[in-house]
């Protein structure tokens, strides 16, 4: 009697541990990617969505944009400098990255370099003593962790005799590369580019050593230019990236300071192999150093830019520029703590959390893991509504809709988010309201705001996915009130 019990036993183990793998291998998997994919590093800059650029150096002292590299460093003497006014102004306004310009094109360095005499330590400011550089990142990182440092040093130089020598130049710029990303600490973000003007000396810039050189040195790093290799000009200086905003580019079609690729730069190209998002510099005043006799952007315009760079699949670069006395100006620190609070007022709310959610299909079918209720969750990045994936040949659309159990809501923004750890996918994507189509949109990406031509009261808003590369993946959704948006004033 004892052997049957224990056999009988020994069965419903065996059953129930076949049911329960059985169980496991019915879970849904998440889909496969789509290449090209972002890198850590990069998944982290997109996530900043605003950063600031800090223009500072001798121009500041002479009501100049470009210097002429002749500039005598005694004119260097900013009394007030103060590196954490800086950074508490940034983290104020929310921003976790700050980039300082520790050489411009007229050669002028903010650190004491070792291979020119054309710096800080030729100036009268703390007696040649001082380190701009070094106070910068000193102020970061006693910041706490929530901001980071980054640097751009200029390729163009007016002021050394070796620009215009190859070699001998490239040497130069590769001893400075090595002193700023050895002596100052980690730097998230290096800053190159082309920019020179029509009668520069003729030089070829050896980028793929310089690309090295700070990839040996600083691995977490994103380098930014023109062709990347981690990060893409956006092709202008006013903000805005294309109304088409891909991921994605051809790196082997970019050049740095080629002009004849400004659109493809803007756009980006669906069929791209290589993960380039784009970075939208712009900067809060008409120069990008500070002059006295400019004021900061209206409110209205810099929210109008951070619709159309962070709202469009791209980074906001926004140039604060400090002023002679070594401080970035009130009126600025005002202008940015209202641009913060304006986005917090927009934002933080979102009415999509009021709201029941359902989709044309999910993968694995309801508790699979991948349903629509994901798209309200606070992980905007790696829990996502999947539609099934049917296998057919002709792909057809796709939708997901919020609505509203009681009553209506009042908006007039609509923020969508794609899955973009697993690849940028929707080419094409509509939404209605009520039934009513509001909104004829291209690409969506990590962010895609869009602004209503009016309040709008309804009860059941549907996004539709009409065409995309592979299955889309929808990680956030967002129903929002923007108090500041009147488009008859635009």
């Amino acid at each position: 009697m004892g052997k049957f019990w224990c056999s009988l036993c020994i069965i419903i183990v065996l059953q129930l541990s076949q049911f329960a793998t059985s169980r496991r291998e019915q879970v849904s998997t998440p889909p496969l990617p789509v290449l090209p994919l972002p890198s850590f590093s990069q998944l982290k800059w997109q996530q900043r969505e605003l950063i600031m650029f800090l223009h500072f150096g001798v121009n500041t002292f002479t009501d100049s944009e470009w210097g002429t590299g002749k500039e005598n460093p005694a004119i260097f003497n900013p009394v007030g400098f103060n590196a954490n006014q800086w950074v508490n102004t940034a983290a104020e306004a929310g921003i976790s990255l700050m980039i300082l310009t520790a050489k411009h094109h007229d050669g002028f360095c903010l650190w004491p370099s070792k291979y020119t005499g054309h710096s800080v330590a030729s100036s009268p400011w703390k007696n040649g003593r001082g380190d701009v550089v070094q106070e910068f990142v000193t102020a970061v990182k006693a910041h706490g962790g929530g901001i980071d440092a980054g640097l751009y040093l200029s390729p163009w130089d007016l002021h050394d005799r070796r620009y215009g020598h190859d070699l001998q130049y490239n040497e130069y710029y590769l001893a400075q590369l090595q002193e700023l990303l050895t002596k100052y600490g980690s730097v998230k973000e290096i800053w190159f580019d082309g920019a020179k003007g029509k009668n520069a000396k003729n030089i070829s810039y050896y980028f793929t050593d310089w690309f090295a050189m700070v990839r040996e040195l600083q691995s977490s790093i994103n380098i930014f230019s023109d062709a990347g290799p981690d990060v893409r000009w956006v092709g202008n200086e006013q903000g805005f990236a294309g109304n088409t905003s891909w991921s994605t580019i051809n790196s082997t079609s970019l050049s740095i300071g080629n002009g004849s690729i400004l659109d493809y730069l803007n756009t980006g190209d669906p069929k791209g192999t290589n993960w380039l998002p784009a970075e939208c510099d712009v900067s809060i005043r008409k120069g990008w150093f500070w002059h006295k006799s400019e004021s900061p952007k209206k409110l209205s315009k810099l929210l109008e830019i951070y619709y159309n760079s962070v709202g469009r699949n791209c980074v906001m670069l926004l140039n604060v520029p400090p002023n002679s006395t070594g401080l970035i100006s009130e009126a600025d620190v005002q202008r940015l703590k209202e641009f913060r609070d304006a986005i917090e007022r927009i934002f933080s709310i979102n009415l999509a959390y009021k709201c029941l959610v359902k989709a044309s299909s999910q993968r694995g079918g309801k508790g699979g893991g991948f349903g629509p209720e994901n798209v309200i969750d606070n992980d905007h990045l790696w829990t996502y509504w999947a539609p099934r994936d049917d296998g057919d040949s002709d792909k057809k659309e796709h939708w997901i809709e919020m609505r509203i159990p009681n009553g209506g809501l009042r908006f007039n923004v609509v923020r969508i988010q794609e899955a973009i750890g697993l690849g940028q996918r929707i080419i094409k994507h509509e939404i209605y309201v009520d039934g009513k189509k509001l909104v004829e949109g291209t690409t969506v990406g990590y962010k895609r705001l869009h602004r209503l031509e009016e309040v709008v009261e309804g009860r059941v808003v549907r996004i539709v996915i009409r065409e995309y590369r592979e299955l889309p993946l929808i990680s956030s959704l967002g129903l929002h009130f923007d108090p500041f948006w009147n488009p008859k004033e635009q």
